[in-house]
């Protein structure tokens, strides 16, 4: 019988196993930080982490508080400037990222601007930042979405997916070749994306969850993988780590999370209701 753990120590985790051994991934402050640290601990040693600011390969002393916070290092290898890491994304020196979704359709396309009109939303998100860079030229980028929604057309779109699904985003010309979201991680499952149509389809459930309580958030005929899965439960080493490095992001993020105390999930299920 594995060791308890919570809904947020498992999201982190789903994240960790995506980085393997000399990726280079971009991290930003909050959940990547924590499965990026994890994985450098625990199954990818050779990984190459960076701050979007700049700081490269360093090793992760405690969770980050801002982009640039070398305080939070043990050592890094070298340091540049914002600028000069956004060009090695271009450039195709960037294996891996993280975004974080308000917002997501079925092709992977991401809102994180706002909810509601523009001018007048009835929520404003953080908006892009290094988002739409990122998710536009790094080899893969791993969604998460912890409180947001499923919808058939964005509010607003702030970062590309496979756009209008098939061959769409290869035929804009605006993105290079074998890029884009590779999967999505929910508080109920995992995504990932049909080679051919790019849709999302449901691949993974989290233990305790049904696929009737999935499709119940999907306004779209959600695709089910052939072979549904269920995901891999953590183990205690795992667990262990995420509770030294980052306890605030577990008792923190992970109670507001698990108790629905999220503005965004709330603002959701009021759009959900009418």
């Amino acid at each position: 019988m594995s060791k308890p753990f919570t809904l947020n120590e498992l999201l982190i985790i789903i994240v960790a196993r995506e980085i393997h051994d000399h990726d280079r991934v971009i991290l930003g402050v909050g959940l990547p930080t924590t499965a990026g640290a994890l994985a450098k601990a625990l199954y990818a040693p050779q990984a190459v982490l960076m701050m979007e600011s700049g700081i490269i390969d360093f090793e992760p002393l405690v969770p980050l508080n801002h982009i640039a916070d070398a305080h939070a290092c043990r050592g890094f290898s070298y340091a540049t400037d914002l600028f000069s890491t956004f060009t090695m994304t271009y450039r195709g020196f960037v294996d891996v990222c993280f975004l974080g979704v308000g917002q997501v359709d079925k092709y992977g396309n991401v809102n994180t601007t706002c909810l509601g009109d523009y001018y007048r939303p009835s929520l404003r998100l953080p908006g892009s930042g290094g988002a739409a860079d990122f998710i536009s030229y790094a080899r893969r980028t791993i969604l998460t979405m912890r409180g947001g929604e499923f919808v058939e057309k964005l509010d607003y779109r702030t970062s590309p997916g496979y756009l209008e699904g098939g061959d769409s985003r290869e035929r804009s010309g605006l993105f290079p070749p074998g890029t884009g979201p590779a999967l999505l991680v929910t508080t109920q499952g995992i995504f990932r994306f049909h080679p051919e149509t790019k849709e999302l389809y449901l691949d993974q459930l989290h233990p305790g969850v049904n696929v009737e309580e999935v499709r119940k958030n999907i306004p779209w005929d959600l695709q089910i993988a052939p072979q549904l899965k269920q995901t891999e439960p953590p183990t205690a080493e795992e667990i262990d780590f995420i509770r030294r490095f980052a306890p605030a992001e577990v008792i923190g993020r992970g109670l507001r999370m698990e108790l629905g105390l999220s503005q965004l999930a709330r603002k959701a299920e009021e759009r959900r209701k009418g």
